[in-house]
């Protein structure tokens, strides 16, 4: 419970109207986007300033509160999912972009900064910032960096650790600690930036991050390659990798998933398609000009039955814009919709494929498969009815066979979505139990009472 005297200093230090203890605002903070019961928290907090975050940090801790913070909400696995009487701290105030950079090429922003703000920002100063979540329209840069996020880009250019250069984060008693560096290279203490991102707000709060940008590339080609079976398809991303060509993207579309896009968003996808695989080379024009060619030869000679070129810049973003769209698209078919991202190697996306087509059969439930197949990372989407009890049982088998399936071929249980609350308890299956104490020794050590995102994880 929040005392009365409690309450008081949060008004104190936020300003009355950034403390919500409405019922009508508290439940908008109940859930994210995994399919998880909601949770109500007792306030939310939103500060304005990284000297208010770090006094509600402390405030939190010194009263035993456990605390959620909170950017779009967007998380895929219960990781902003609060505490019962717990505390969510919003982070949409602490939205600036402090500094772009272009001589040093980095940038330094709030964590509420939403990420398409900072990728447009970066681009109009003729930079890039490659990572592009899917929810890059609304997620934010806070919740990029606590879930470590990827997206399209993530075969060629990486995820967000990759780019994350300085951390400035609260410890639990609410004091500053700064690791990493504006420069190229840094090797000063421990790498805290590293044990911090996609720690899921386990292990500290972030106030001010620094990312590393990039030239663009000079040239882009786009184009779509038709399948008339989902395993030539599956089989064609294999190798495509195996001859050393990494394009920027290499997307993965089942014929369930092309047929909802395309009523979704009419960018002229040939729904009778048993599979698409939708590919973007980029670089120096003359690169992607034979990088585009060797794709082209390697499609045909996997068994595509049409490869189509984007024929310009508005094309091609419409594509994109479809694929993005997936989630969306399908979200409308059904009630219920659990979005998965095992990831297996490159090389097993052809058994990972088949495998989910052999499960959907066995239990007897819709799945409509894509993803970011050139890094092996795909996402099988379950259609359902969560208050259809016989059908939900089945698909929570269903789930623990596509996870059982990408541990088998040397996978992992998330690419980008972090683990929260609804994968912990698969955890030790992946790492074994000497790492999961040795994970609550770090966190106990460093948040001993227990107040940050407690349960996500580690379930500690």
């Amino acid at each position: 419970m929040i005392s009365p005297a409690l309450l008081k200093e949060f008004r104190v230090v936020l300003g009355h109207e950034n403390v919500l203890t409405d019922m009508a605002d508290l439940v908008t903070y109940s859930y994210d986007a995994a399919v998880l019961e909601p949770v109500v928290p007792a306030i939310a907090l939103r500060p304005v300033s990284g000297k208010a975050l770090s006094q509600v940090v402390r405030l939190c801790n010194e009263n035993r509160l456990p605390l959620t913070v909170r950017g779009a909400g967007t998380n895929l696995s219960g990781g902003t999912i609060p505490s019962p009487e717990g505390v969510v701290v919003l982070t949409n105030a602490l939205n600036k972009i402090l500094e772009i950079n272009p001589e040093d090429m980095y940038a330094v922003v709030q964590p509420g900064v939403v990420t398409a703000q900072l990728a447009a920002s970066v681009e109009a100063q003729g930079l890039f910032y490659p990572p592009d979540p899917g929810s890059q329209a609304v997620s934010t840069i806070g919740g990029n960096v606590a879930e470590n996020a990827g997206g399209l880009r993530g075969l060629k250019y990486g995820v967000t650790r990759d780019y994350v250069m300085k951390l400035e984060f609260f410890d639990v008693n609410g004091e500053p600690v700064i690791t990493g560096s504006k420069t190229v290279k840094c090797a000063t203490g421990y790498n805290l930036a590293g044990l911090l991102v996609g720690s899921e707000g386990t292990l500290g709060v972030f106030n001010e991050i620094t990312l590393k940008l990039i030239p663009p590339p000079a040239s882009q080609k786009a184009m779509f390659a038709v399948f008339d079976h989902i395993d030539k398809a599956s089989e064609t991303v294999a190798a495509i990798i195996a001859n050393r060509i990494v394009p920027a993207t290499l997307e993965f579309l089942d014929n369930f998933t092309i047929r909802a896009v395309e009523d979704f968003s009419r960018a002229g996808l040939p729904v009778d398609a048993a599979a698409l695989l939708l590919i973007e080379v980029d670089g120096h024009p003359a690169q992607v000009e034979e990088d585009a060619a060797k794709v082209e030869s390697l499609c045909r000679k996997m068994g595509a039955t049409s490869i189509r070129v984007a024929k310009d810049a508005a094309e091609r973003d419409k594509v994109w814009e479809a694929r993005r769209s997936a989630l969306s698209a399908l979200a409308k078919l059904k009630p219920t919709v659990v979005l998965e991202d095992a990831t297996v190697p490159r090389s097993k996306i052809p058994d990972m494929v088949r495998a989910m087509q052999n499960i959907s059969r066995k239990f007897d439930i819709l799945i409509g498969t894509f993803g970011h197949a050139g890094d092996g990372n795909l996402h099988p989407t379950i259609l359902t009815d969560r208050r259809d009890k016989a059908e939900w049982q089945r698909v929570e088998s269903a789930i623990d066979a596509i996870f059982d399936k990408a541990l088998a071929l040397g996978g992992t249980l998330s690419g980008e979505h972090g683990i929260g609350t609804a994968k912990s308890h698969y955890l030790e299956k992946e790492t074994g139990k000497a790492t999961i104490v040795y994970s609550r020794r770090i966190k106990a050590a460093l948040d001993p009472n227990n107040i940050l995102n407690p349960g996500k994880i580690i379930g500690y």
